[in-house]
């Protein structure tokens, strides 16, 4: 069934091509976004849909994007829809969307696919990169600082966040007696699991929590607020949400991404590799910080993130 459903696409795929002669290599035409749930009430996505309204607005294009695509006869429909109403750069807001794209942009040549956190490229599909080890070391260090139990807790979505090791090192440099403990829910959106796994670490003393999951940080922060407890925002400044509870946050600006991704590919730069943005790159920051933390360590911190900048090692790499 796969093989036939492959030759059906080939034949589609070829019929397309005689009809449409509209794309120009390099030039923005029209971009479209694949997002594997929805856009509301989830920070990462939300993010990624400001990029590419962005976009929009910039390059003065149209702009198209389906939510809940997960399988590949979805992600194989909606890149064909996507490609009749002629977008040439399509987004894949997961790291799930790179097998998938890696075989469907043979495909289409004059369309250029950019997906998440993946190790997968070719001529025509670029693998974004946050490097969050060092936001997740920052994190940690304020989570060091203010925990009042020596107790820390991480939520997280995979062990293979980089963001988790980083944390874990920078409550160790800030905090040596501090625990961390760290569990995951082996999904993004598995929002009971979170909940479950933030009443277990409640009760075993943990007071500073780090939700590494854009779907259930939100409620994270919202139940730690009722508690009394504290919460490392993650992927947006967070701190509005409750202003007494957030500590900071980790933030990744994938919409800023998105834009200089847009113009790359519109100067006809956009590579077909593995591309890595941090600090450096002004895509990844700290957020505002809590009025409970003293002055003295959020200039401390403050200091230590400049010199990550310029010199691109963390307190504990010196």
């Amino acid at each position: 069934m796969r093989s036939f459903n492959k030759i059906l696409y080939l034949i589609s795929f070829l019929f397309f091509l005689t009809g449409c002669s509209y794309f120009e290599s390099g030039n923005i035409q029209n971009v479209g976004m694949l997002v594997d749930s929805t856009i509301e009430g989830n920070a990462w996505n939300e993010s990624g849909y400001r990029g590419l309204q962005q976009i929009g607005e910039t390059f003065e294009t149209d702009i198209f994007y389906k939510e809940n695509i997960n399988t590949e006869e979805e992600i194989r429909v909606a890149v064909d829809e996507f490609v009749q109403d002629g977008v040439n750069l399509i987004f894949g807001h997961s790291s799930k969307y790179g097998d998938y794209f890696l075989d469907i942009a043979r495909f289409y040549p004059d369309v250029h696919f950019v997906y998440f956190n993946g190790s997968l490229h070719s001529e025509n599909v670029t693998s974004l990169n946050f490097n969050s080890h060092a936001m997740g070391f920052f994190g940690g260090m304020v989570a060091g600082e203010m925990t009042n139990t020596n107790k820390v807790g991480v939520i997280a979505s995979f062990l293979w966040q980089p963001e988790i090791e980083g944390f874990y090192e920078g409550v160790k440099y800030q905090n040596p007696n501090a625990v961390v403990e760290i569990d995951y829910i082996k999904s993004w959106n598995d929002l009971k699991t979170a909940i479950s796994l933030y009443e277990s670490m409640k009760k075993e003393g943990v007071d500073v929590f780090y939700p590494t999951g854009d779907s259930f940080s939100e409620e994270i922060i919202r139940l730690a607020a009722k508690d009394n407890l504290y919460v490392i925002g993650y992927v947006e400044d967070q701190l509005e949400l409750a202003p007494n509870t957030v500590l900071t946050s980790t933030i990744q600006r994938v919409d800023k991404l998105y834009e200089i991704t847009a113009e790359q590919f519109n100067k006809g730069k956009l590579k077909g590799d593995i591309l890595t943005f941090d600090f450096q790159d002004e895509v990844i920051t700290m957020g505002e910080f809590n009025q409970r933390i003293s002055e003295q360590f959020r200039n401390e911190l403050d200091e230590t993130v400049e010199e990550y900048i310029d010199t691109n090692l963390l307190p504990n790499e010196k």
